[in-house]
């Protein structure tokens, strides 16, 4: 049983909520990564989930890795623990429903390379964002130099990385790296009830991820030819039939959808 990450799933809307919890500061562990790892392969299971949310809680997303694990590390123990961070990330970017952030405070370090896993960031007026590690002689090990560059482009990723600078609400919207904020109470629901619509949405949508995310380390003739692969994989599915003759018969946007 997970003692630092648990999931609540909502059945009336199919949407999941991956909470992290380990007070005051949401200090990323191992067993806190590990847990987030787990985490990722049951929302990527469950029938029931039809989208997630991740969420730190109303005061604060995740502060960081426990940088009190760190003076005990030595090179091999950092290969390892990179190994671990890389996985868990991994897997949480690679759930194939839409996933959504909801920030409330500090996303720094591992916490804001936790929120570029997921498809959409929606942040609190009150949210920091920072890869601060280059303050302490490091480079972020979680997806930070990577991610980051892909959501916000070259410069501004070297901009945030290199100084270890916090990057706040409305900069945050302007860059990219959110897609919208809101006051602090307003953040988790608001993320809920888009998570929701995307839960009732077509199979069509993981193909759609699938097709973002895997074609962007693509060259672009790979990626055209995936892209046709998924389209033609459409078809196959219930909910294209279903979307298809309801246009015919009742116009756009008027489809019920199964996911499959």
């Amino acid at each position: 049983m997970s003692e630092f990450v648990t999931i609540e799933v909502d059945a009336s809307n199919r949407v999941a909520t991956i909470r992290l919890e380990r007070p005051p500061m949401n200090a990323l562990s191992r067993q806190v990564w590990s847990e987030l790892a787990a985490a990722a392969d049951e929302v990527s299971a469950r029938a029931d989930i039809g989208a997630a949310v991740i969420w730190g809680g109303p005061k604060i997303f995740a502060a960081g890795a426990d940088i009190k694990e760190f003076p005990d590390y030595d090179y091999q123990d950092v290969k390892e623990f990179g190994r671990l961070l890389q996985e868990s990330l991994a897997k949480l970017s690679r759930i194939p429903k839409v996933v959504i952030a909801a920030v409330n405070g500090y996303a720094l370090g591992g916490g804001c390379e936790l929120s570029l896993t997921a498809d959409f960031r929606l942040c609190a007026d009150n949210a920091k964002f920072g890869q601060p590690e280059i303050l302490l002689g490091l480079i972020p090990g979680a997806g930070g130099t990577q991610r980051l560059t892909r959501i916000v482009g070259v410069s501004r990723a070297k901009d945030i990385v290199m100084s270890g600078r916090m990057v706040d609400a409305l900069e945050a919207v302007a860059i990219g790296l959110a897609s919208a904020w809101y006051p602090a109470d307003d953040v988790y629901p608001e993320a809920v009830a888009l998570a929701a619509r995307y839960a009732s949405g077509p199979y069509a949508l993981r193909l759609a991820k699938q097709a973002i995310d895997d074609g962007s380390q693509l060259t672009l003739d790979q990626a055209l030819r995936l892209e046709s692969t998924l389209f033609a994989e459409c078809f196959a599915t219930d909910d294209a039939r279903v979307g298809i003759t309801s246009f015919i018969e009742h116009g756009p946007g008027k489809a019920t959808f199964a996911g499959r």
